[in-house]
């Protein structure tokens, strides 16, 4: 049942140790990977939230055999181009932009027409970004200039590698290409603006054949197509992007303190404590280290009562793309005007974040000047909310309803905050890890 909650008492100061459940792209991106390996792959703490099942179930209507339970996830893969294709055979990838756009790719060499499709969110996103560089491969998408779901795709026998450049900094649209790239013979070369790279990062372990130079900001990638690789074992870590709800429930909670461990601090993915950190947060990562080449922390942070504005520096753009509506949130209390621009890309998440972030900020009583691009914060140090707020009329968005939450046990006020299953996509322990923190919900 999706009633919706309700908050109406501010978080008391907390001194906590806790865990996040596991990074969603990298377990999305272990399932794809394990699925074209040859032989058995292990994951230990796969996050079970909506999106990752979904891209589990996508898997086995191709074929993949799979098993999950609650120590491990093993899934059985036979080598490059062993997906069954079945005639009439529908994908569903729900939420899920990353299943739809990567699955998307791992089809170009599909003798059949294989339907995708998504729930509302999703079948209102864009997927010509994957659709142009597949195209180039061979594939083929039907109807002809459809780029939203529900759509068909379909492969070609010759794949030929491609050069392609990635303006958007989308990990995803990156991440496509070299799934893709694995199918076709030949070295595929990529110019990408930087995004974050857990891609790469598999591909070297997987011993896959890859070469990446940095030059002038952007990064070139080479991949080698054609070979089959080995099955592996993976531990995944904590997820930054769930974190990040916690570390600004902390930093805007009085003399509150938190230590969150083993989370993914890979540096294509910490924007969000670099660009909090500049705003005067005192945010530290403790006891380092490296696991299969990404990086591995513990995330200390205390509250503050002296956040200051950011002019943004638009290079921590890519590595905050998640997490930029939390960011909003302590925008909102910072002594200053925040400026955050060339983040259009915001509008094309699970809802039109930019939009709803300036709306939602607006419903506070926070003034904000909104572009398709762009949003200034006006901040307000001593903001304090006192009203009744609904949260509601948005399409299913995980992110929205999490800023809520934090905002509504940070600022006061009473809140009513629609559709809590929507954190079954990302982060379904959510509202278990804001109680046991001590957050009072109805």
């Amino acid at each position: 049942m999706n009633k919706p909650i309700l908050i109406q008492n501010i978080i008391k100061r907390f001194n906590k140790k806790i865990n996040m459940s596991a990074d969603k792209s990298l377990s999305i991106r272990f399932a794809i990977l394990a699925s074209l390996a040859t032989g058995k792959s292990k994951a230990y703490n796969l996050l079970k939230s909506e999106d990752v099942m979904n891209t589990l179930k996508c898997l086995k209507k191709l074929g993949v055999k799979i098993k999950l339970n609650e120590k491990y996830c093993s899934i059985d893969g036979r080598g490059l181009n062993s997906y069954v294709f079945k005639d009439n055979l529908t994908i569903d990838a729900g939420n899920s932009g990353t299943a739809a756009r990567l699955i998307c790719s791992t089809l170009i060499k599909s003798p059949k027409k294989i339907k995708i499709i998504g729930d509302k969110s999703l079948s209102n996103r864009d997927m010509k970004r994957v659709i142009d560089p597949l195209k180039k491969f061979g594939a083929n998408f039907y109807p002809k200039n459809k780029i939203t779901l529900p759509f068909y795709v379909s492969g070609t026998k010759n794949i030929r590698p491609i050069n392609y450049k990635e303006l958007r900094g989308s990990a995803q649209c990156k991440s496509a290409v070299m799934l893709a790239a694995l199918s076709a013979r030949g070295t595929t070369k990529l110019k990408c603006k930087p995004s974050r790279n857990h891609t790469e990062l598999l591909f070297k372990y997987l011993k896959i054949p890859i070469k990446i130079t940095k030059k002038k900001g952007f990064d070139y990638i080479e991949v080698k197509g054609g070979e089959n690789f080995n099955s592996f074992n993976y531990t995944l870590p904590g997820d930054i992007s769930s974190s990040a709800f916690f570390i600004v429930l902390t930093l805007l909670s009085k003399k509150s303190i938190l230590l969150i461990r083993n989370i993914n601090v890979n540096p294509t993915r910490t924007g969000v404590i670099d660009i909090l950190n500049l705003m005067g947060a005192k945010i530290k990562l403790k006891n380092k280290k490296t696991y299969k080449g990404e990086k591995i922390a513990n995330i200390f942070v205390e509250g503050s009562q002296n956040l200051k504005a950011i002019n943004c520096p638009t290079n921590l753009n890519s590595g905050a793309i998640d997490e930029f509506l939390i960011i909003f949130l302590v925008a909102a209390k910072a002594n200053g005007i925040s400026y955050f621009k060339k983040i259009g890309e915001l509008n094309q998440k699970e809802s039109r974040r930019l939009e709803w972030g300036s709306k939602i900020l607006n419903m506070m009583g926070v003034k904000t000047k909104l572009t398709n691009e762009s949003i200034k914060i006006y901040g307000q140090p001593n903001l304090v909310l006192n009203k009744k707020y609904h949260i509601k009329n948005y399409l299913k968005d995980h992110r929205i309803f999490m800023m809520c939450t934090i905002a509504a046990l940070t600022l006061g006020g009473k809140w009513k905050i629609n559709d809590p299953d929507s954190i079954k996509t990302s982060f379904p322990s959510f509202l278990n890890v804001i109680k046991n923190i001590g957050g009072e919900l109805n």
